[in-house]
């Protein structure tokens, strides 16, 4: 009987905190998050080694084994912490605007001034290219995407913002800062926002929007 009322007790408290070892790993994970952004941004993808992004936190191997198998599986970490993190910056863009015309120019901002994380679109695009070259990797990578656009739901935008419309704006907005990236003087950031708002416009049209 006090075995079945201490259960009863352990299981109505609330979530134990995290031990020491639980934070440190998770300290751990996050480091390695941080150092495979820089080191494949710096490197590519491809051509990044696993002890190379360990030691650029000062650990070995021993600690990049400990939370992914593969660099492929850290690359995918890494795509869903960015991912997320978009997701909640757009939420939050919108959450702070009253009507659908105003929503709309938000996200339209917020998607046109991508063009300045250069380092992050060039590493999704040599991913890509790594993931078609890689049959048995690239359907992990697309149902990953797919995942992900279907997260970013955009209350008040419309329905006319589907997967494929979605997709699209991926594909310019990648495109564009590959170009910007490799000649800006040609494609300077100025003359690729001002187009990227165009693509913008065209997928996400405003005479439904702003009714």
């Amino acid at each position: 009987m006090r075995a079945s009322r201490e259960n009863t007790r352990r299981a109505a408290a609330p979530d134990a905190a995290p031990t020491k070892h639980q934070q440190r790993t998770e300290a751990t994970r996050r480091a390695l998050l941080q150092s495979a952004r820089r080191v494949f941004a710096r490197d590519g993808f491809e051509a990044s080694r696993i002890e190379d992004v360990a030691a650029a936190m000062g650990h070995t191997r021993g600690a990049f084994y400990a939370h992914f198998r593969t660099k492929e599986d850290l690359f995918f970490a890494l795509l869903e912490q960015e991912a997320q993190r978009r997701v909640d910056r757009i939420h939050k863009v919108i959450g702070r605007e009253s009507t659908p015309a105003a929503r709309r120019a938000a996200v339209r901002e917020f998607f046109v001034s991508r063009i300045s994380d250069r380092g992050w679109a060039m590493l999704m695009v040599e991913f890509k290219l790594f993931a078609v070259r890689h049959p048995e990797l690239r359907p992990r990578l697309a149902a990953t995407h797919r995942r992900i656009r279907a997260s970013l739901r955009l209350e008040g935008i419309g329905d006319e913002l589907n997967d494929v419309r979605k997709a699209a704006l991926e594909a310019a907005l990648a495109g564009f800062s590959l170009e910007h990236a490799y000649d800006p003087i040609r494609l300077s950031r100025r003359d690729a926002k001002a187009i990227l708002g165009d693509v913008f416009d065209a997928l996400v049209p405003q005479t439904e929007l702003c009714k």
